[in-house]
């Protein structure tokens, strides 16, 4: 090896393995930001996409996913979860994409969706593309599976990850998305950029001088956007409407500052239970607007079902063909009251239909409340979006746990938006630039003195 090539093996580029297409094949009615960002994922072959929720990653991923097989004339599938993979059907309907909800391999067509639960149900080398839609699902995953998905679609030539806008500090996230692509796995990952905090906290700390290296890297397979404007776009309606955050404390006295066990905190819960749920009632009995009401117990889900008028009960037990009809009644507004747990209905879904939200009491698990929230609170939601935290006073230190990390994940993702703002204009733009093809066509007199040659 020649010290030219050492230094070319040492450089963090990521080679594009996939395919330009024309503006003008895509999809009219993809929003230019969309058009570019298909383009870039279709010409880098394979990418993620983090963007937020109501930016339209559902239809992205099926353009994405209709120009991949036309383009091979072979097979993608598309992984998502419970309830999302018949969304996203309608979705293909609505924007003229054929895309088929299928069970297992004989049902296959161009372009498939399925949940990942049914993942053992396909050949994975029968398809040239697979997108993972709400892929940070894989963090939620046990390493099996994780494992199992990353090895299952190794070799497949296209890849698309899509989810929203990632905590900056989850390098794990970031970890796996890059090892699913075939960028670089998570130790290697981790190994370059990082350095392991020892002692109590046993969490990877970026490299300060890695920093501005690290992001650079990261923008070259992944596209960052949290609002089209950061981009330079000009496309309108991008604002979110207010969100308004409401505590009630069910059984009428002051929030404690102790911190409580784990065991502590469970019985505090059981403990509280019904007062929680009959507050609960109270506001959705007492409105005609629609309610989604996030619970975190068996108890709870079945106690709120019991005191709600018309409400409709979704459990970890029921069949996946009852979640998903009740997921999808919900959504089409049909329902005025769903009871279920951010475990199963936090991810992915669209439901601008509700803006008022229940939390009857919260877990520890800052995601999973802001997957919830942004159900409701996303781009097309045209009211403003009340949540009502409901808790009891010893639980008083959860709400405060959640409230301190949303305030240090807003920080975070701010100032990663603004370190990957210009590096991702910059990879758009030169993927995505449209130039004239030349068409030569008056024929080249070369000069005497070239002829005597």
């Amino acid at each position: 090896m020649t010290y030219e090539e050492f230094i070319e093996s040492k450089q963090l580029s990521v080679k594009s393995t996939g395919f330009d297409v024309n503006t003008s094949e895509l999809n009219p009615n993809l929003f230019d930001y969309q058009k570019d960002i298909v383009r870039w994922a279709l010409c880098k072959g394979k990418a993620a996409i983090f963007a937020d929720c109501g930016l339209g990653k559902s239809f992205i991923q099926l353009e994405w996913a209709h120009q991949v097989a036309k383009h091979t004339g072979g097979k993608v599938l598309i992984l998502a979860p419970l309830a999302v993979a018949s969304q996203t059907a309608r979705e293909g309907e609505k924007f003229g994409i054929d895309v088929t909800v299928v069970n297992e391999q004989s049902q296959t067509t161009a372009i498939s969706i399925t949940n990942y639960e049914k993942l053992d149900h396909f050949v994975s080398n029968e398809f040239t593309g697979i997108v993972l839609d709400e892929s940070s699902i894989l963090k939620s995953f046990t390493g099996k599976i994780r494992n199992d998905i990353i090895s299952r679609f190794l070799h497949t030539p296209y890849k698309l990850a899509c989810t929203a806008t990632p905590s900056p500090n989850d390098y794990m996230e970031l970890g796996n998305h890059s090892e699913f692509l075939g960028v670089m796995t998570r130790s290697e990952m981790l190994s370059m950029f990082f350095v392991h905090d020892g002692g109590e906290t046993s969490k990877w700390r970026l490299k300060g001088h890695a920093e501005s290296l690290f992001w650079k890297w990261m923008a070259s397979w992944c596209a960052f956007i949290s609002n089209p404007a950061d981009l330079g776009y000009t496309e309108q309606g991008f604002d979110l409407p207010a969100l308004r955050v409401h505590q009630i404390i069910a059984d009428g006295v002051r929030p404690t500052n102790k911190s409580l066990t784990l065991s502590e905190r469970r019985q505090a819960r059981r403990d509280s239970l019904d007062v929680r749920c009959s507050a609960a009632a109270d506001l959705v009995n007492n409105s005609d607007d629609t309610w989604i009401v996030w619970c975190d117990l068996n108890d709870e889900s079945t106690k709120l079902e019991s005191l709600i008028y018309d409400a409709v009960e979704v459990k970890g037990s029921d069949a996946a063909e009852y979640k998903t009809k009740s997921m999808l009644d919900f959504a089409n507004g049909d329902l005025k009251c769903l009871i279920t747990k951010p475990s199963i209905g936090g991810m992915g879904l669209n439901w601008q239909v509700c803006h008022k939200v229940i939390f009857v009491g919260l877990s520890d698990s800052y995601e999973a409340y802001y997957q919830a929230v942004r159900r409701c609170w996303r781009f097309g939601q045209t009211y403003p979006v009340d949540v009502y935290i409901i808790i009891s006073e010893k639980e008083g230190c959860v709400l405060e746990s959640i409230t301190a990390k949303q305030k240090k994940d807003e920080i975070m993702k701010a100032n990663m938006v603004a370190l990957t703002k210009e590096i991702t204009k910059n990879e758009l733009q030169k993927t995505c630039r449209i130039s004239t093809p030349y068409q030569p066509s008056i024929e080249m007199v070369l000069p005497n003195w070239r002829e005597m040659q």
